[in-house]
């Protein structure tokens, strides 16, 4: 039975390493799946199986379990950047920068929290387990990283902050939803009037969603005019997909010129129909079957990187192909094909015309399901190297003894966030299915977790059930709550926030997919996805960032 005990004890064996991070990851998430009052904790479950373990006295070779942990963060914070970043600037727009700013107050309120609890109940060494505590009250796992990583450039050698942050974790989740319920009470909220108040909020104001309609030009002013000039005069933008003159259907061109009587059919944004029809004419019902040539409606899938960063108006459909795209769909969602608009590898074109003219596009455009599946490993490693570099870059402030880095956790999450934006300049193919970016993030943070539970485990009973872990647990719950409330009431009260749009801004400014969840059954509508996703790219930012840099000033 030698072999057997070689695998098992062996730390320097790869084999026995393998082994231990297979059995911790697998039960830990099997674990996760368990749902206690309707809440489960996922794959964090896999730092507990791992503290488990390690308590056991698997602890595995500390340089491999290092260099495993390092690389699962570096997998996991540049998915999560590449993810967040198309719409990390967006969001500061009209109307996502008082949600962001709500959402950069609780993030200030966590650590101000912490802060005060801190120098009134421990000792100057018992910092850098705080932090571990406000990363398990905010539910924020990379935040965790982010101060571990930190905590190895200034040469820490104390107690896992690991331990802190499984003391705060479990309370943090059931705490962040308690806080959103407790909300409603406090601000004394009717979801029936809640959901009357988004009804007329769409009403008044309509997305920037296509709209589609049939209108005849019946405007003595136009006729005569091309579209290029009726576009020109009427000021704003829409897409003629068909036109029928004299009995006779065809695609027509900005050179197109229109007579009174013609039958359109128009593509615009939803808050531009009353405007085109008032100045163009009435809608009415057309019987597009009465065509001499066959025209096809197709959704074509962009897949030739070489189409990566190019706007809509600089490919002419209309002119070399003779064609019209009406609609684009990215991610799920349809945008109005305005000229202006950036295609990306993986948005899908709504394509009208004659069926050769249609299949000359998917032939230009590539349509290829197959190539883009393939993953783009270049990008993402690409990025990781780049990251690295920038991340190890010292940046000296006055009054600091150490330069300060941003580290193996926020170098990658700030280029992949660039990348993420602006990588089609680079030429560089930052599309990944959905669930090849799952894939890799729950890969690297599975990693993450496994190591960081491992060897915390050895010190885990000593520093927690024999120290102060009730007193973690009590001071994550209250870094947790406090925050939640206070800013959720000056959202509410000043700002007028939509309580389903709250639920999921709360969610989002503690990147909790447990809270979000919980919003979403609540709700029955968009509102708390909408919230979430306006805030999560700048609260994650966020919550890496100031980990890391109250480690390095406070620490030091």
């Amino acid at each position: 039975m030698e072999w057997l005990q070689k695998l098992l004890l062996d730390s320097d064996s790869i084999a026995h390493i393998v082994l231990l991070y297979s059995f911790v990851v697998a039960c830990g998430v099997l674990l996760g799946k368990m749902k206690i009052f309707g809440v489960s904790l996922g794959v964090t479950f896999v730092l507990f199986v791992g503290i488990l373990v390690g308590h056991w006295g698997f602890t595995g070779n500390r340089e491999i379990l290092n260099f495993i942990q390092d690389f699962g963060l570096i997998l996991f914070v540049f998915c999560i950047g590449l993810q967040v970043g198309p719409s990390f600037f967006s969001s500061f727009k009209k109307g996502g920068i008082s949600m962001n700013l709500i959402a950069s107050g609780v993030v200030l309120l966590n650590i101000a929290v912490m802060l005060l609890l801190y120098y009134c109940f421990f000792s100057p060494e018992d910092l850098p387990m705080m932090v571990g505590v406000l990363c398990g009250a905010v539910t924020n796992t990379p935040g965790l990283g982010a101060a571990n990583e930190a905590l190895n450039q200034i040469g820490y050698n104390g107690p896992q902050i690991a331990n802190g942050y499984a003391c705060a974790y479990p309370l943090g989740v059931v705490g962040i939803i308690g806080a959103t319920i407790l909300l409603r009470y406090i601000c004394s909220i009717k979801l029936e009037k809640e959901e009357e108040q988004l009804r007329q909020e769409e009403e008044a104001n309509p997305h920037m969603k296509p709209h589609l309609m049939h209108i005849e030009m019946r405007n003595e002013a136009l006729n005569g005019k091309t579209l290029l000039e009726v576009k020109e005069f009427l000021g704003r933008e829409f897409v003629c997909s068909r036109i029928l003159q004299n009995g006779h259907v065809s695609i027509p061109t900005r050179d197109t010129v229109f007579h009174v009587g013609d039958q359109l059919f128009i593509v615009c944004a939803e808050d531009d129909a009353d405007p085109i029809i008032a100045f163009v004419g009435p809608q009415i019902q057309v019987d597009w079957e009465k065509q001499d040539v066959p025209m096809v409606s197709r959704r074509i899938l962009i897949t030739q990187p070489k189409m990566n960063g190019k706007t809509l108006g600089s490919l002419h459909f209309s002119s070399m192909y003779g064609v019209n795209v009406t609609r684009v769909n990215r991610s799920g969602m349809d945008l109005f094909a305005n000229r202006n608009l950036v295609l990306q590898v993986g948005d899908r074109l709504m394509v009208v015309g004659p069926q050769d003219a249609v299949e000359r596009v998917a032939h230009k455009m590539g349509n290829s399901l197959k190539r883009l599946d393939h993953p783009n490993i270049l990008t993402i490693f690409v990025g990781i190297f780049i990251g690295i570099l920038f991340g190890s870059l010292p940046i000296a402030f006055p009054g600091i003894p150490t330069p300060v880095k941003l580290g193996l956790a926020g170098g990658p999450l700030v280029v992949a966030i660039l990348i993420g934006r602006f990588g089609y300049k680079l030429k560089l193919v930052t599309y990944t299915t959905m669930s090849a970016n799952l894939m890799l993030r729950e890969i690297g943070l599975s990693l993450f977790l496994a190591s960081v539970g491992i060897k915390a485990g050895e010190t885990f009973v000593q520093t927690v059930v024999d120290g102060d872990g009730l007193l973690y647990v009590g001071c994550g719950f209250l870094i947790t709550v406090l925050p939640i409330l206070i800013m959720g009431t000056v959202a509410r009260m000043h700002y007028k926030l939509n309580y389903f749009t709250l639920m999921g801004l709360i969610a989002g400014s503690t990147t909790d997919p447990p809270a979000l969840a919980y919003a979403n059954q609540t709700a029955g509508n968009d509102a708390p996805a909408v919230g979430y996703s306006t805030v999560y790219p700048l609260a994650m930012f966020l919550r890496i960032l100031t980990a890391q840099v109250i480690i390095l000033l406070l620490c030091n």
